[in-house]
């Protein structure tokens, strides 16, 4: 495991570092506020333990860096600031934890080991695509090929749904719970209904149809 250690305390820096060493992992230190947002980001770390009050940028400012850049790598402040308004700053400017000196550097090790463990994050889903259909769920804006196509919120949802499930045949009752949030059969052909409507915008003018109506059991957005 290798940590990026950010502290300007000479002392306090060969204190952690020498401590980590020990620990088996494998630590990179800077003094310097600017040089440790390039090297958080230019380099694979698996923690980055930063002080708050620090040369040329302050720990917030990095941990705010970082997160507008992309970079989920787990972040704790190591910090002498600790008020609770301090703390909560800190906590939202994107860190992890925090952690307030003096400190033990058993609870240090105690909570790098945690922060260790968590599961890497996953990256949020803005593009669903199907063959040429392609839908921007930023934008909220739907296109096959070149040409947009204009759907109403409840298509959008319905084809949002079909999408995150392409290839994979979905049957009435799933459509009714995740679209309408119906949890009972309303004795209608909504659901018929909406399909019908949204089949005539994405498949209407084309060759390939991806739209599937599978008898008895659904339907299946696929270009197979």
């Amino acid at each position: 495991m290798k940590i990026l250690l950010i502290e300007d305390d000479v002392e306090t820096a060969n204190y952690i570092k020498k401590g980590l060493l020990q620990e088996g992992y494998t630590v990179d230190w800077v003094a310097d506020g600017r040089d440790g947002v390039v090297q958080g980001a230019s380099e694979n770390y698996n923690l980055i333990i930063t002080d708050r009050m620090l040369p040329a940028l302050d720990g917030l400012s990095i941990v705010k860096s970082l997160r507008s850049a992309k970079i989920d790598i787990p972040i704790l402040i190591l910090t002498a600031v600790g008020g609770i308004d301090d703390r909560v700053q800190g906590l939202d400017a994107g860190a992890d934890d925090y952690l307030v000196k003096p400190f033990s550097f058993a609870e240090l090790s105690a909570r790098c080991a945690a922060l260790l463990r968590r599961p890497p994050l996953q990256s949020e889903v803005t593009q669903l695509v199907v063959r040429d259909l392609r839908m921007d769920l930023i934008r909220r804006v739907v296109t096959r090929g070149s040409d947009a196509i204009i759907l109403q919120p409840r298509e959008f949802q319905l084809l949002e749904y079909l999408m995150r499930n392409a290839s994979r045949v979905v049957t009435k009752t799933m459509l009714l719970e995740s679209v309408w949030d119906f949890h009972f059969d309303p004795k209608t052909n909504v659901v018929e209904t909406h399909i019908s409507r949204l089949r005539s915008k994405i498949d209407g003018p084309y060759e390939t149809k991806l739209l599937h109506t599978i008898r008895g059991t659904g339907y299946v957005l696929s270009d197979d």
